[in-house]
């Protein structure tokens, strides 16, 4: 319907003229400002500012308390329905076995099935600092492992001591 933050309600309408739109919807013409305000205290509603920017302005009969409620009951359950993807880490290390490898796979694949997404890091040890290019290699073994699932959203990449990458789950 409309989405009013901080509408203008019933005495805060100063307005000369305002175009009035009845409570079922119903055009009721244009009016002075005080009219408009007297025919809604007549039906026991307030008068509403919906288009402060149109010429003239235009109001709205309604009850702005119900109103409000609804609309945030609407805006509570579209929050429910929404779902934001939250980020899974995974941790490897450079000398990780084939078969734990596998088992961190098929993790990451759970949690990408689930819709969430993946943030694989390989932390180096000492002098393992040295053998980047071997935690490349694992990543990518981690990469064929998720393929069917996953894609890769960030690339693998050298974040001080740790390799990082991101994962999103197929579409």
């Amino acid at each position: 319907m409309y989405l009013i933050k901080t509408a203008e309600i019933n005495e805060e309408i100063r307005d000369l003229e305002v175009r009035v739109i009845g409570e079922e919807n119903e055009q009721l013409g244009v009016m002075s400002g005080k009219e408009a305000f007297a025919l809604a205290q007549e039906r026991k509603l307030d008068l509403v500012k919906i288009a402060p920017n149109a010429k003239p302005p235009v109001c709205k009969i309604m009850d702005f308390g119900k109103f409000r409620y609804e609309q945030q009951k609407r805006d509570k359950e579209a929050r429910k329905k929404q779902k934001s993807a939250t980020l899974k880490e995974i941790r490897l290390g450079l000398n990780i076995e084939k078969n734990d490898l596998e088992t961190k796979a098929k993790n990451a694949i759970k949690f990408l099935e689930g819709g969430d997404k993946v943030k694989v890091s390989l932390r180096f040890k000492g002098r393992e600092m040295g053998y980047t290019t071997q935690g490349f290699e694992v990543i990518k073994k981690f990469t064929a492992e998720i393929a069917e699932v996953g894609v890769i959203e960030t690339p693998a990449k050298l974040e001080g001591r740790s390799l990082v990458a991101i994962y999103a789950p197929n579409k």
